[in-house]
């Protein structure tokens, strides 16, 4: 028989890969969502790894096997919170993201980065909080708040290094001050204070950020 027979069991596992992979991908995905549940709920270091695979209907080995560590989890939970799922695509190539980067003006780069944070804060400002407060549980979740920082910042940089592709700036920030402040408007607890503790409206929320963060660039509208 040659390497290529689906009668050989090196052929049926070839052919069964696909369907091997949906499941292990399900029982990811149930795995992540599970311990977005129990960490909101519970808090990350209430939450166990074996609670985790009850709740998601796994054995725990299995739950181990598929990230490694709690701590790997969160990190897992968190990247999906932010992307919207599970998918290997930069957050400056999804379609959400791109009218930031597509922006002709000042302004429209400003509103649409806005309409980001408010998006990222409905999906992520539960799981953020979790993650700040589990910094002090040990090195792997402080390094993975100090890594969510800096993309933080990362992503403010992409806003006004665009503002600043569209012509002289209006404001008198040099480019780190600006990013900087951009970097503080854009934490998903301001969405978390003023939404879901607050009780404003998304709509409301990305009017105020938009009107904030115009402001503090020099962003004129009209």
């Amino acid at each position: 028989m040659g390497v290529n027979d689906s009668s050989s069991g090196r052929g049926r596992r070839r052919y069964d890969s696909p369907l091997r992979d949906q499941r292990a991908r399900q029982t990811r995905q149930a795995i992540v969502a599970a311990a977005n549940r129990l960490f909101v709920e519970r808090g990350y270091a209430a939450a166990s790894l074996a609670d985790i695979a009850k709740d998601a209907e796994v054995a725990r080995p299995t739950a181990f096997a598929a990230f490694g560590s709690k701590a790997a989890l969160l990190r897992e939970v968190v990247d999906q919170a932010l992307a919207g799922d599970d998918e290997p695509v930069p957050v400056a190539e999804r379609p959400w993201f791109r009218p930031v980067l597509e922006g002709t003006t000042p302004e429209a780069v400003v509103n649409a980065y806005a309409e980001v944070c408010r998006l990222i804060g409905e999906r992520a400002a539960e799981i953020f909080e979790v993650a700040r407060r589990a910094a002090d549980e040990g090195p792997e979740p402080a390094e993975l708040w100090e890594t969510m920082q800096r993309n933080r910042r990362l992503g403010a940089a992409m806003v006004v290094d665009r503002i600043e592709s569209l012509g002289p700036a209006s404001h008198d920030l040099d480019h780190e001050r600006a990013v900087d402040v951009v970097w503080l408007f854009n934490d998903p607890s301001h969405y978390r204070a003023l939404v879901t503790t607050r009780g404003w409206s998304p709509q409301d929320y990305t009017a105020w950020l938009s009107s904030q963060l115009r402001h503090a660039l020099g962003v004129s509208t009209g």
